[in-house]
């Protein structure tokens, strides 16, 4: 990218600041009844696995929330049906485009195409570049995080996708949602990737874990690195880290230093990526300015999203598994669960968080409960459920099937209401009463 399209950057980033008043405005702490994508069921194939493919590469345009959006699909070349995808979604920066990142024509061509992650991924990968409201992402009432369900849900009907391989990553206004998607959507997607972010699309819960990696310029004049270790924070504490004040280079040094926290859950590491420049996209050491070919950042990125391979197979079930990968041991185990339900006229969510608060590791589990009369779920993150209504029973997925002393799992589903929209009232895990919260 040359000076004057960096400057460029820089200008329209700063008129995030000047638009969406930052430093006065008060964003909502939750965007309240947006329902998550209908079919996130993490060891479910998808509906379009073993299908001749609906969606294909090209710009596609869907209702959200009563608006026309639109977004680039990149389909990889090769396309097998019967394998499940890793799904990454770009987001464009304030001004941007998602032709952009789809083309990486801001920085160079091709070689940066969805933040340079396309040439890495070698055709193993979907690629989505959504396209902001007015070349930006305000989220306003969550209506940007509803698109994010719609564009899942329509790929996961037109497409083979891996559900637990789902990333999303992307740059200054850009990187604020990705944010916004590791707050509200953490049991939908893997990890995130935050490149100089800030607090502009909102955190709509932010209370759960996910993988997460921050890239910031120490002499970001427009969205202050101080406030991109804000947004670290949050996850450092939500994925159970070890607090620390990880070092970063020197000004003038034109280097980079990645940390990788320590004593993070199983599962959800933070990395941070600190670097000597302002506020660009494509940093390289030794140099200034951004730089396709040269630039580090896409690589540690892609090593972060690649390190979770492997939690499910490639070849998917044409159904979602009946029996749990493990069998659960009866009458074992301590523990507590947390119910928080979200409801909106007729529907609602629940997110269920069971801790180990027992001195052995709990390896395979089910959770038991009965679901209040009326409910009936649709849909569920992180766990499979039997029956739909009644005595339910939550089973482990592959990936969760541990639970160490003093963890926790977080699950949850999404049901139909007739107008009771209560909580159950007892859980047992593995045959053992837990504590309510």
């Amino acid at each position: 990218m040359t000076t004057p399209h960096r400057s460029h950057l820089a200008a329209v980033a700063l008129a995030i600041l000047m638009v969406l008043g930052v430093g006065a405005v008060t964003l909502p702490a939750s965007f309240g009844g947006t329902a998550r994508a209908a079919d996130v069921t993490p060891m479910a194939a998808t509906a379009g696995c073993g299908k001749a493919p609906t969606l294909a590469s090209g710009t596609h345009t869907i209702q959200s929330n009563g608006k026309n959006r639109t977004f680039i699909l990149r389909v990889p070349d090769g396309y097998d049906v019967n394998r499940q995808y890793r799904l990454v979604f770009g987001f464009h920066w304030r001004g941007g485009t998602a032709t952009d990142v789809a083309t990486g024509q801001t920085v160079q061509r091709d070689v940066w195409s969805y933040y340079g992650l396309q040439r890495l991924a070698n055709n193993s990968t979907i690629f989505v570049a959504p396209q902001g409201l007015n070349n930006g992402w305000g989220n306003a009432g969550g209506e940007d995080i509803t698109f994010v369900d719609d564009m899942i849900r329509r790929i996961d009907a037109g497409l083979c996708v891996d559900t637990t391989q789902r990333f999303a990553l992307g740059f200054s206004y850009g990187g604020a949602m990705s944010y916004a998607v590791a707050c509200a959507r953490a049991t939908v997607f893997r990890a995130v990737a935050v490149y100089a972010g800030g607090q502009l699309s909102g955190c709509s819960g932010g209370t759960q874990p996910i993988a997460y990696f921050g890239a910031h310029g120490i002499r970001d004049g427009v969205l202050n690195i101080s406030g991109g270790r804000t947004l670290r924070d949050r996850f450092v504490r939500n994925n159970g880290c070890a607090a620390q004040n990880p070092p970063e280079p020197s000004q003038g040094s034109l280097t980079h230093r990645s940390t990788t926290y320590s004593g993070c859950r199983a599962g959800y590491p933070v990395v941070w990526a600190a670097f000597d420049e302002g506020h660009i996209a494509a940093p390289q050491d030794g140099a200034t300015g951004d730089s396709g070919s040269r630039t580090w950042l896409p690589a540690e990125t892609w090593r972060f999203f690649t390190q979770f391979e492997g939690t499910s197979p490639t070849t998917p079930p044409t159904t979602p598994p009946t029996t749990p990968p493990t069998t659960p041991p009866p009458g074992t185990g301590a523990c507590r669960v947390t119910a928080t339900v979200n409801a909106w006229n007729n529907g609602l969510t629940e997110d269920l968080t069971i801790t180990n608060t027992g001195s052995t590791a709990v390896n395979g589990w089910s959770l038991v409960f009965n679901l209040p009369g009326g409910q009936s779920i649709t849909s569920g993150w992180n766990a499979t459920f039997a029956p739909a209504s009644g005595q339910v029973t939550a089973r482990n997925v592959a990936y969760n099937a541990s639970i160490a002393p003093g963890a926790s799992v977080g699950i949850g589903f999404q049901a139909t209401h007739t107008g009771n929209t209560a909580r159950p009232t007892s859980f047992t895990l593995n045959g053992a009463t837990c504590t309510t919260g």
